[in-house]
């Protein structure tokens, strides 16, 4: 009986090993068949870079999903950092505000895929130039000698924008014109600066300006818009042009289609959207005019 158990015993262990050795040799040759195949997407640092991969992460599973190929996350530390990544290879795509997206379509050949909704139903956003209300401030003019907070220079809202109404208003030369001009990183950073009088104007979005006014409404009543810029584009789903054909138009139609599924939904209402839209190069042009009004006029100082 004794004999009978431990060949049993032993056959069982011979079949088992055999399985193994069996899922030793099988799983290899399926990894190889799936090798390289997940996407590493950038993500700008608008919020608390926290807060910003949280609200992220919940969409990158969601696509893995739905894809079938693992997407992963990475916050670039600031705007202008998407060309670097590209250059260097590590980045698929990303999504991108209006001034990193243009560049990159334009430089990089990337494609605009989609563009995404708020809650509001806006895709757009606008740059705004702010001062508080009892600083006397009411135009360029009256500029002159203060203290000047952007954002990044990588930036239609933050930067572009604000630097170019300024040269439309005659100054040339921001060195000597205003006391003191810098960047806070952020824009709602740029916000609080003038909030706080560490800065007499700033450059900074409108979505985040109202969004600071909903959580606190007296912000409205002590800081004053001088001017606004064009609305843009102000969140796209940008991807490299070498991704295989059937994975863009996949993506493509797995971000517009979001707001059908029960999970889509949810994940979108974390983002703060109700949907993407599809996107265009063309919604970039503005963007563009407005980058190579800067660079034709490089020589002033900055």
């Amino acid at each position: 009986m004794t004999v009978l158990i431990l060949y049993w015993r032993h056959r069982q262990f011979l079949l088992t090993l055999a399985l193994l050795l069996i899922q030793v040799c099988v799983v290899p040759v399926a990894g190889a068949a799936d090798k390289n195949r997940e996407l590493l997407i950038g993500v700008e640092p608008e919020h608390n870079i926290f807060d910003q991969m949280q609200r992220y992460r919940a969409l990158a599973e969601y696509l893995s999903d739905q894809l079938g190929v693992e997407v992963k996350l990475t916050i670039m530390s600031r705007y202008g950092e998407v060309a670097k990544r590209l250059e260097s290879l590590h980045l698929d795509g990303a999504f991108l505000s209006s001034y990193t997206a243009t560049l990159a379509i334009e430089e990089f050949g990337l494609t605009p895929v989609a563009n995404l909704v708020r809650l509001d139903g806006e895709s757009t956003s606008q740059g705004y130039i702010l001062v508080r209300q009892d600083s006397g401030i009411k135009t360029v003019e009256d500029m002159r000698g203060k203290s000047v907070v952007f954002v990044d220079s990588a930036s239609m809202e933050g930067y572009l924008f604000a630097r170019l109404f300024f040269r439309k208003q005659g100054v040339k030369d921001m060195n000597s014109y205003f006391n003191r001009h810098y960047f806070s990183g952020s824009y709602a950073s740029a916000v609080f600066a003038v909030l706080d009088g560490r800065a007499d104007i700033g450059a900074a979005k409108d979505t985040v300006y109202n969004q600071l006014v909903r959580r606190d409404p007296s912000i409205q009543h002590e800081l004053s818009i001088i001017a606004k810029s064009p609305a843009v584009p102000e969140v796209t789903f940008c991807i490299r042009s070498d991704i295989a054909p059937e994975l863009l138009e996949k993506m493509r139609n797995v971000l517009l289609s979001m707001g059908q599924t029960v999970e889509g939904y949810k994940i979108l209402k974390q983002l703060e959207a109700s949907r993407f839209i599809l996107s265009d190069s063309s919604d970039f042009t503005v963007v563009s005019e407005m980058i190579e009004d800067v660079e034709g006029n490089a020589d002033e100082q900055q």
